[in-house]
């Protein structure tokens, strides 16, 4: 719960969006720092989940990643606090190498995340358990949510988001200590013929082959990275519709309540009615907030206020980014065999990691054709991702 409010705070596709597009004034920067978030989360894990197969204990990895970006957003944070009279472009530098530091160190996590909740807790809880972390920590993100809008009001650009980064560091760094408490147990040996990392390269290649459920959501997945590449230019299109600083916070707040208002829901649809149903029903509706976009300027003509029109764009954000959470950790630990988790983990993320870098291409497009265009390529990614899962879902009829 407590990660999920210092995730709040660093937010891609709000907060950290509003922040370099106040610093830059341009879509590129926003689709770079947007894809160095989900780059810098997903390339470390190969690495660490070859290390962490051939352990028995993998906290210690954890305790790595989860210290280090805590670390890291204090120092991000204390750096936007003075950044006042350093010129603009040193001052976007320095942002850009620790946010990629950040997000290279935060990937690590993930890994020994994954497995030792799956060992820890049985199938049938587990998207429970997910959704109520994530209600708690959405209580926080709303919460901080409500003092974003007062320091982005009260303080200079940037320091009103330096203090906010302040509050997430502490946060994450609550969350490290809470989960380190926890403990795990022992778990299962690696097989002699993981341990030479060519090995283990190989047998993700036969993964691949063999797997077709693997295989199958992998590439629901990277289709997926067409669907998410827009989420950074929603913020962008409500601040070109003339939204202010302040209301950053708001349209924060609204994907909090929109993730608050469908937890509920996403717990008791993953653990009853299977992870691979409750992924069919999340890609579905994450068609919806696309669907929106392209509908605003029909909208805008004096039907409805842009400040009601885009809350609700977040609100269905929200509740998709939080459904599929739940649903694609679900589904990969149902998938990994319980003795070679990490190297699932590590195998799927890796293989996904390229998608990351698709913001960037959405905002090639956004400059060169326009927004409308990039929304219009996520809604037809939705349905195509919807297509496939219920594939998945009809080659295996036993998980939905």
């Amino acid at each position: 719960m407590l990660f999920q409010g210092g995730a709040a705070a660093v937010d891609s596709a709000t907060i950290v969006g509003a922040l370099v597009f106040g610093m830059t004034g341009g879509p590129l920067a926003v689709g770079v720092a947007a894809a160095l978030a989900r780059v810098g989360w997903l390339f470390p894990q190969l690495f660490v989940a070859h290390l962490a197969q051939k352990r028995t204990y993998r906290m210690p990895y954890y305790v790595v990643g989860a210290f280090g970006r805590a670390a890291c957003l204090l120092t991000l944070a204390v750096v936007l606090l003075i950044a006042g009279p350093l010129p603009v472009v040193p001052m976007v530098a320095l942002f850009f190498a620790l946010w990629t530091l950040f997000t290279f160190i935060s990937g690590i996590v993930a890994v020994p995340y994954n497995d030792i909740v799956a060992r820890s807790v049985p199938s049938a809880w587990r998207s429970r358990l997910l959704a109520m972390r994530f209600f708690g920590g959405g209580v926080l993100s709303l919460l901080l949510a409500l003092a974003a809008h007062r320091l982005l009001e009260g303080l200079p650009f940037p320091a009103g988001y330096g203090v906010i980064f302040l509050i997430g560091s502490a946060l994450l760094l609550g969350s490290a200590t809470c989960f380190i408490s926890a403990g795990e147990s022992p778990a299962p040996a690696a097989e002699s013929r993981e341990r030479a990392f060519a090995s283990f390269l190989g047998r993700g290649l036969e993964v691949v082959r063999n797997d077709p459920r693997f295989r199958g959501f992998l590439l629901a997945q990277w289709v997926g990275g067409l669907v998410q590449m827009a989420y950074p230019f929603y913020i962008v299109q409500a601040k070109l519709a003339g939204i202010t600083e302040q209301d950053v916070a708001i349209y924060s707040a609204c994907q909090t309540v929109g993730a608050l208002l469908s937890n509920a829901l996403w717990g008791w649809w993953g653990d009853r009615r299977g992870k691979l149903s409750l992924l069919c029903g999340v890609a579905l509706l994450g068609g919806l907030a696309p669907a929106l976009m392209l509908a605003w300027p029909l909208a805008n003509a004096g039907v409805v206020a842009p400040l009601y029109w885009f809350g609700g764009v977040f609100v269905v954000i929200g509740a998709v980014i939080n459904g599929w959470i739940i649903a694609q950790l679900g589904f990969l630990m149902e998938i990994s065999p319980d003795d070679r988790r990490p190297a699932y983990s590590g195998y799927f993320n890796v293989l996904v990691a390229p998608a990351a870098l698709l913001p960037i291409a959405g905002a090639q497009i956004a400059a060169a054709v326009s927004y409308r265009a990039v929304f219009a390529l996520s809604l037809g990614a939705a349905l195509v991702q919807f297509a496939i899962l219920r594939r998945i879902g009809m080659e295996n009829p036993e998980e939905g």
